[in-house]
């Protein structure tokens, strides 16, 4: 880990994943908010925190002791989260179990002295189809109440069918269809009026500078927390860092 992070320093993360089947995240990401994360000034989490979330009402052990940390976590230290693609169904009472609070996707930043756009990133893979309806679909009121009114035992076994389909659909695809779209990107970054978009949910962590409009842009993509945690840093004076949660040493400066 890397300790004693400034106090004005901004941290993101993405795409961790975390559930009962992956015990050594689950810890990780703990540790990292009673460490390096405890000591910035807030910390965004751009989704899919949880590998499903059946609903606010989920008992499930491992899923209330992450709530349970970040709710002790958010005691000193304010934690932002948007919906991913996993965990979309996440609503009010989370935001109480965990002290977190729920933004929209995409949104608006403001932060040492600029202002940021970030996003789960998913809205910008439009080259995949198949997922964009099944995104509008779940995405849909009517169709997550009836979902959040069945048992939880039922809800269960449709997540893990769900999760199943997934991951045959991601490695049929295309690796073109599952990135992001440059267009949707350029849109994105046109009606924000924004110069910079931090999100994850692809998995290719890295740093793509872009012209929209005769503006430089960038766009940074966040990685998963599969191996080892990533998490991005903003700083007082604008600059970002790229961390290895696990790792004594910064991959990149930008």
């Amino acid at each position: 880990y890397i300790h004693g992070m400034p106090e004005d320093r901004i941290l993101f993360v993405s795409d961790l994943h975390l559930d009962e089947d992956s015990p050594r995240a689950v810890t990780q990401f703990i540790d990292f908010l009673h460490g390096p994360a405890r000591e910035s000034q807030a910390l965004y989490i751009l989704g899919d925190l949880f590998e499903t979330w059946i609903g606010d009402d989920d008992d499930e052990p491992t899923r209330s002791t992450i709530c349970a940390a970040l709710h002790d976590f958010t005691r000193q230290v304010p934690c932002h989260v948007l919906r991913g693609n996993r965990d979309f169904l996440l609503g009010p009472d989370f935001e109480h179990r965990s002290g977190c609070r729920l933004l929209p996707d995409p949104v608006r930043v403001q932060a040492a002295g600029r202002c940021l756009l970030v996003s789960h990133g998913d809205l910008l893979c439009t080259n995949d189809s198949r997922y964009q309806r099944f995104r509008e679909f779940t995405r849909d009121a009517a169709v997550q109440r009836d979902f959040l009114a069945l048992p939880l035992a039922v809800r269960r076994m449709l997540a893990g069918r769900a999760r199943a389909g997934s991951r045959a659909h991601t490695y049929g695809a295309a690796q073109a269809i599952m990135d992001v779209n440059p267009e949707a990107v350029a849109a994105l970054f046109r009606t924000a009026d924004a110069d910079l978009l931090v999100h994850g949910h692809t998995h290719r962590p890295a740093v793509h500078s872009l012209q929209v409009d005769g503006r430089e842009r960038t766009r940074i993509v966040l990685g998963d927390w599969y191996e080892e945690g990533s998490c991005l840093a903003l700083g007082a004076d604008g600059r970002y860092e790229s961390i290895q949660i696990g790792r004594a040493s910064c991959r990149e400066r930008v």
